[in-house]
């Protein structure tokens, strides 16, 4: 081989090293590029979801106060424990489906049946009844009922949130009674209601707050919630 060959041959093999270099280069920051495009689109996602989560959660616990602020100045609590009383901020009777700002659907029937004794499909006496970890007051657990429910919109931004608030009598009482408020003294769950809000938000966010509350004198012939406790639950 003369040495033009050989000085051919060697330029020859060092391009073909250098293309290589190029194409792993190029490799690589095309996998940094999708890399960091879906680390972008995953934190846009998640602050998105979080967004959302907070938005249900603000209404319902709005859907709480307004329930409270409405429950005051009604005389007969029976008749709302019995569903026979609904709010005046209600789209229709308290059964039936409900289509939700995701696209999704709702029957409001099936969010008290779950609230009562976690099935959908309806309590009998003794599922309601039965004596669980989270149920554990047997004929006074609580028997909800749907009382103030509509599509709300939390601060004009244009995302709908169907809120539903459930009511039900405080199962502290001793009267084995679930449709009926207690009578004082003697009835330690007297003149308190149980309140129950599941909010439903876009992108299938869903959030629920329990609170119970009694009313209390402020004037003459006024009175105002009182709320005796109040948490977010799952």
């Amino acid at each position: 081989m003369s040495y033009l060959e050989r000085c051919t041959s060697g330029a020859d093999r060092t391009a073909g090293s250098a293309l290589v270099i190029v194409l792993m280069g190029i490799l690589l920051l095309s996998t940094l590029g999708v890399a960091t495009i879906l680390l972008a689109t995953a934190d846009t996602l998640a602050a998105s979801n979080q967004r959302d989560a907070r938005a249900a959660l603000y209404a319902a616990e709005a859907g709480i106060e307004e329930a409270a602020a409405e429950l005051v100045g009604v005389s007969d609590w029976n008749a709302v424990l019995s569903g026979a009383v609904t709010s005046v901020f209600a789209d229709g009777s308290a059964s039936g489906v409900r289509v939700l700002p995701s696209g999704g659907t709702i029957r409001l029937e099936a969010i008290a049946s779950l609230a009562s004794c976690g099935a959908a499909s309806g309590c009998s006496v003794a599922a309601r009844e039965a004596v669980t970890e989270d149920r554990p007051w047997g004929r006074n657990n609580p028997c909800w009922h749907p009382y103030r429910y509509g599509l709300v919109n939390m601060g004009g931004s244009g995302a709908g949130i169907y809120v539903v608030v459930l009511v039900a009598d405080d199962p502290a009482e001793t009267d084995d009674d679930p449709g009926r408020d207690g009578t004082a003294p003697g009835n330690p769950g007297a003149g308190v209601l149980l309140l129950r809000a599941e909010a439903f938000g876009p992108g299938a966010s869903r959030r629920s707050v329990e609170a119970a509350m009694s009313r209390v004198k402020v004037s003459t012939g006024l009175a105002a919630p009182r709320f005796l406790y109040w948490r977010e639950t799952r």
